[in-house]
């Protein structure tokens, strides 16, 4: 709106300066700009009408061509929004610092807000049950939660298969057969596999929390059809998962108040520690290397002085004489 109000400002003035040159005579012209002395240089102002008529023009033609740009650059900023989603903000996550760690008590949470809320349509078809022992669980706690699901295994003796319970080398289950079953119950929509889904979205941990906790009503013009939902932060706007974690969702096991935020914060926290199981260790072989490759410096400087002292603390004396 405001490049607006300035092209009508620029068009105004412009009307009123360029007019049919071989008629205006120079008091007319002195006459039209009396108002607007300090947008005229000094010879246009002394009666030089044919200076005066091409500044405007050139005035006009700047204005309009850089209330063009700008619009031009708004629009294509509005459109790779709608394309790409909203620039999700950037959170204080924990973990990112380099020696810092998971917080294993979120992640335990994190596991506990996906199988009650995100594991009856969304998969993780990398992780084992052995995965989250020593990290969430002890190994008594997550046999036991291993046992809880049946599994088709097999074939025996016989050559049929048959149902076990789950042990620990188990994956997580699948919530549908196979992808035809999971488009058939979400709309045509297929719920993506969370085992990577930090590392597969672009800056993933800040993106899937914006996202789950991003959910709005749609602004003045914007149509979302049946069946899909508003989140600015998904790519065109319109998602087909529904809002799905509110306050007290879940009831977590030591107490801590189930707020959206909180269960969002713990949620990315598990998927970002699935998607990088190996971080800690990573980060600690990591401070080792480099200790030690101080002190590999160090005794390479001073074998490297040692070494060189002699060369460069001798003098060379030339006898010019002899």
């Amino acid at each position: 709106m405001r490049f607006g109000k300035v092209n009508r400002f620029i068009a105004q003035f412009t009307r009123r300066s360029v007019v049919n040159e071989p008629s205006l005579a120079a008091s007319d012209f002195k006459c039209n700009f009396q108002a607007v002395p300090t947008l005229l240089p000094k010879h246009a102002q002394g009666g030089c009408g044919s200076a005066a008529s091409k500044f405007f023009k050139t005035f006009a033609l700047f204005g309009a061509g850089a209330s063009g740009l700008l619009s031009f650059a708004t629009v294509a900023y509005a459109s790779d929004e709608a394309e790409h989603g909203l620039e999700c903000p950037s959170y204080p996550w924990p973990h990112k610092g380099i020696l810092s760690s998971y917080d294993h008590a979120s992640i335990r949470r994190g596991h506990q807000v996906y199988q009650q809320v995100c594991a009856s349509c969304h998969s993780m078809s990398l992780i084992s049950y052995r995965d989250l022992v020593g990290v969430a669980y002890t190994e008594e706690e997550t046999k036991a939660m291993a046992a809880e699901i049946e599994v088709v295994d097999g074939p025996n003796d016989e050559g049929e298969m048959f149902t076990r319970p789950g042990k620990l080398s188990d994956r997580f289950p699948q919530p549908y057969a196979n992808e035809q079953a999971a488009r058939f119950a979400n709309g045509g929509a297929y719920p993506p596999d969370l085992s990577l889904i930090t590392k597969a979205r672009h800056n993933g941990q800040n993106y899937v929390f914006a996202l789950l906790t991003g959910y709005r009503d749609p602004p003045a013009g914007v149509m979302i059809r049946d069946g899909l939902h508003y989140n600015p932060y998904f790519p065109g706007g319109a998602i087909a998962m529904p809002k799905m974690l509110n306050d007290g969702a879940v009831e977590y096991e030591d107490g801590t108040p189930a707020t959206e935020a909180q269960m969002g914060k713990d949620v990315v926290t598990f998927l970002s520690w699935a998607a990088e199981p190996e971080m800690e260790e990573r980060k600690l072989m990591g401070f080792k290397w480099i200790f030690v490759l101080s002190l590999a410096l160090l005794q390479a400087a001073y074998y490297r002085r040692l070494k060189w002292s002699v060369l460069k603390s001798r003098k060379l004396v030339l006898d010019v004489v002899n």
